[in-house]
């Protein structure tokens, strides 16, 4: 090819993709997007529940009008933008119901375009930041781990008083939240089940709230390592929490230190029991695993209902995992806030949500209903293979499990239930 030809097929080339440039721009807004303000769902569909459904309206946003309005009022300076000469900005409010909306339902990114008449380039930016920021205003208020003694007092008081397990200071576990395979991470996040996830640790109080939680770790660690390798491990081995000291159990005079219920996901540990393995076990051991589950029921029905709640999590969540963490942050935040007063605990979780025992008889509470939190947050996998257990972690289970068959630690109805 001639110099000369070259140059016109260079200038032919330069032409097109000018031309492409300029037909891409050709649309900077579609029409529907711009409708939004006059036909859009947050304009009328919830204005209209506010006033005349108000069941509906908490279907919707899993919350009250009450409780969006002051959810709103924190995150709003964070999440407010300014608007321009040449288009108003979406409002906080519209940013809020997008995201709550979303953490409800799992919907697509396109599939909130259409309702919400907003760019799914625009959604994707959205999500990922005021879920961020309601993890970051809430957590203060709603998700602190505690640190002096007189809150751990109370937390373990409630154990004893609700669950007949004294010197309890939470119930710990951890559910993988599938996600789907992040580019170019290998098998980094790939889970014994299969899928890919990242792991979220949680310890919870005997009111089913949430006061620790990690989320982040990669799916592929085993699971005993995920909780070797948070925070919390490294904060009890070095009691940084102020964990009061050792008390006498009711009615009894040797000292038993505070513990966290776990399962066998976990190594026990002088500060963590988990029950005795494999089936078949004594009488006595029995009763120890009872009530071992029944204080552990707790976590279980913490992630059991925001699994039911908030339904992003009922199936993998398509995005990388730094906003999938975002995500679940979030969530647990929004569960305690729904949980901290009466009126939004009674529309979060009314009468018969969470398990419960009649005479010594479990009765499952309705957040079953919508199907096991395994199917989408699989538990840590169970494991028997560290059996070496310092002795100070045997003699103190065992110290729980004579508590546990005594005349001043047994419950009536126990040995019906092992």
């Amino acid at each position: 090819m001639s110099p000369r030809n070259k140059i016109a097929a260079a200038a032919i080339i330069i032409i097109r993709n000018k031309k492409k440039r300029e037909e891409k721009r050709s649309v900077w807004v579609r029409k529907w997007v711009l409708q939004r303000e006059e036909k859009g769902l947050f304009t009328n569909l919830l204005k209209e529940l506010q006033k005349e459904d108000d069941k509906s309206y908490k279907n919707f946003l899993r919350m009250s009008h009450e409780d969006y309005e002051c959810l709103l009022k924190k995150v709003e300076p964070l999440v407010k933008r300014k608007d321009t000469h040449l288009r108003r900005a979406i409002s906080a409010s519209e940013r809020l119901t997008l995201t709550l909306r979303f953490l409800a339902t799992g919907d697509s990114y396109h599939s909130l375009s259409y309702l919400f008449r907003i760019p799914v380039t625009t959604i994707a930016r959205i999500i990922p930041e005021v879920c961020g920021v309601i993890f970051k205003v809430m957590k203060a208020d709603y998700l602190q781990t505690p640190t002096s003694e007189e809150e751990w007092y109370a937390i373990a008081k409630d154990f004893e008083e609700i669950w007949n397990f004294p010197n309890c200071i939470g119930a710990l576990d951890g559910k993988h939240v599938v996600m789907k395979a992040p580019k170019n991470s290998g098998s980094l996040y790939f889970n014994y089940k299969g899928t890919f996830s990242i792991v979220l640790m949680a310890l919870v109080d005997a009111k089913y709230k949430f006061f620790y939680v990690d989320a982040g770790c990669n799916g592929r660690i085993s699971d005993g390592g995920v909780y070797a390798n948070c925070s919390l491990s490294a904060a009890m081995e070095n009691n940084t929490l102020n964990i009061p000291n050792p008390r006498p159990l009711p009615n009894e005079s040797e000292p038993a230190p505070f513990v966290m219920v776990a399962d066998d996901a976990f190594a026990m540990q002088s500060y963590l029991l988990k029950p005795f393995p494999y089936k078949n076990q004594p009488g006595f051991n029995r009763v120890f695993n009872y009530r071992l589950s029944r204080a552990r029921r707790v976590v279980e029905n913490a992630f059991g209902l925001i699994s039911a709640k908030f339904r992003v999590l009922r199936k993998p969540i398509e995005l990388p995992p730094e906003k999938v963490k975002s995500i679940v942050l979030a969530i647990c935040a929004l569960h305690n806030f729904l949980l901290s007063k009466p009126s939004s605990a009674n529309l979060y979780a009314p009468l018969g949500t969470f398990d419960s025992e009649i005479a010594g008889s479990h009765i499952h509470g309705s957040w079953r209903n919508e199907g096991h939190p395994d199917a989408t947050l699989y538990s840590l996998k169970t494991t028997y293979m560290n059996k070496n257990h310092t002795k100070t972690a045997k003699n103190i289970r065992e110290q729980f499990q004579n508590y546990f068959v005594s005349q001043h630690g047994e419950i009536p109805w126990q040995y019906k239930n092992i």
